[in-house]
């Protein structure tokens, strides 16, 4: 094994390769896989709004419809009355943020501001941004809400909801504190919460298999937070993926991924088709380990369901590290 401590700025023809270039890679390797896949796959900021467990949304307050019941009625949305929403405004425009970075005030928060922000450019700005009524009706009243929030389905399964237009620089208590004011959302659990700051990561649903590797260039693995998956073990696990299958390729077997049942699994489907509920052109978003990314194992309580998953997943896990 040879080790090269000095730049990288091109990527190397040899194969099998490992990218693992992380969330900061330099302006010279970022301009190579801009090269290499193409810009319109190369994200450069990482706004990301806040993600909600299903099971955790109060559906006898929140209902399911698409604005003016255009095709499938796919996002829950929470109806705030006009005291619902004064009350949430006003403690959203007061509640702490994260300190402010240096890219801040660039072209992408114009085109991707935190909630908060556009919140301060007055009390009904959301009102004609992502809380907007229009061609909605409440049920319950057979009305127009006064203003709504709405969570669109982040994964196949339906057990993950992310809220549209949410993206966030709130700290973390306090957007528990804040969204849970949102009607339909007083006992949610958040999966992920919302953030905003400088992150390279490449649109794998478009590009990588779950094997981590590069559909056009066999051999060519991507792996770690620039692939889009979040957190210090995610992106190990990614790492040692990437490694297995190298050496695969070096031996002249196929690249594997373990099942869907484990979390490192589920993590590699997320990656590989945007978990089947962010398929549009630039809704990709970097995910953590969570529960929501796990097949549902038909147990109805909450805790019994994590145990039987915690369970499948050791026991797949297990057997899938024993197949040649």
């Amino acid at each position: 094994m040879e080790v090269v401590r000095q730049e990288v700025t091109e990527v190397s023809a040899h194969r099998p390769l490992i990218i693992a270039t992380g969330p900061l890679s330099s302006e010279a390797f970022s301009s190579a896989l801009n090269r290499l896949i193409g810009s319109d796959n190369l994200y450069f900021y990482d706004a990301v709004a806040p993600i909600v467990y299903a099971d955790s949304i109060d559906m006898d307050v929140a209902f399911m419809a698409s604005r003016y019941d255009k095709g499938d009625p796919d996002y829950i949305n929470c109806p705030l009355s006009m005291e619902g929403y004064n009350e949430f405004i006003t403690e959203l425009v007061s509640a702490d943020t994260a300190n402010a970075h240096e890219f801040e005030g660039a072209s992408f928060f114009e085109g991707c501001l935190p909630i908060e922000v556009m919140a301060r450019r007055g009390e009904k700005t959301l009102m004609f941004g992502p809380m907007k009524p229009v061609g909605l009706t409440e049920p319950s009243t057979g009305r127009r809400p006064y203003a709504v929030v709405q969570l669109r389905r982040e994964n196949a399964e339906g057990t993950l909801y992310n809220m549209v237009g949410f993206q966030t620089r709130l700290k973390y208590p306090e957007q528990k504190r804040v969204f849970r004011l949102i009607a339909g959302l007083h006992g949610a659990e958040f999966a992920r919460l919302g953030k905003m700051h400088r992150n390279i990561y490449i649109d794998s649903p478009r590009l990588l298999d779950p094997a981590q590797q590069l559909r056009e260039d066999p051999g060519l693995f991507f792996a770690g937070q620039i692939t889009g998956v979040e957190g210090y073990a995610e992106s190990a696990a990614s790492g040692l993926l990437a490694g297995v299958n190298a050496v695969r390729v070096l031996d002249g077997r196929e690249p594997v991924s373990p099942p869907a049942s484990t979390m490192t699994g589920a993590l590699m489907e997320y990656i590989s088709t945007g978990g089947g509920g962010a398929k549009a052109k630039g809704t990709f978003q970097p995910m953590n380990a969570n529960f929501g990314l796990l097949p549902d194992p038909g147990v109805r309580k909450k805790r019994e369901r994590r145990e039987a998953q915690r369970k499948r997943a050791l026991e797949d896990f297990e057997g899938w590290c024993n197949v040649k």
